[in-house]
């Protein structure tokens, strides 16, 4: 059996966009699960996630950089599906450095076979480094810097993890 991430992070609503796109929106209702690596923005960006998602129970979020401080978020937090294990942070900080910061992590929260996913960067990045494989859906509404909507899905079977990138 197989199960699908819906992947997003840095949907910035109400300070850079107005609203999550309806094509994000369709794969997050769409999905087994709904990873966002951080900055929602507003609790109105964060509870229309959690709408979209079914309830709290399939949503596995993290505190970004400009979120409230007053989210019940944590920095880092791990998610188990199948045989894969995933480690999601932000990736908060300077751009130089960042692969680092989030590899590091990774191997701290959840060891050299996790998968992290972070956000931060609005880049799109789906590389190892450092022998961690680091995933990023860049900006699910495409608030700058980012130049486009993106986000990703991602299929888990066993310990299979493939993630196909979405942008429109």
């Amino acid at each position: 059996m197989s199960v699908e991430l819906a992947v997003v992070s840095d949907t910035h609503v109400p300070s850079r966009e107005a609203r999550i796109p309806d094509w994000v929106a369709g794969r997050i209702r769409a999905a087994d699960h709904v990873v966002h690596a951080g900055d929602f923005d507003s609790p109105d960006a964060y509870d229309r996630v959690v709408e979209l998602a079914g309830g709290a129970g399939n949503l596995t979020a993290v505190l970004g950089n400009i979120d409230p401080r007053s989210f019940d978020l944590p920095e880092v937090t791990t998610l188990s599906v199948e045989d894969a294990l995933f480690v999601v942070t932000h990736g908060s900080g300077p751009r130089e450095g960042y692969r680092e910061r989030v590899a590091g992590a990774v191997r701290e929260s959840g060891g050299p076979d996790a998968v992290g996913i972070s956000g931060h960067t609005h880049e799109v990045m789906d590389e190892a480094f450092d022998g961690v494989r680091l995933l990023n859906p860049g900006s699910a509404t495409g608030a700058s810097p980012a130049t486009e909507a993106t986000m990703l899905t991602v299929i888990v079977e066993g310990s299979d993890v493939s993630a196909t990138l979405h942008r429109e």
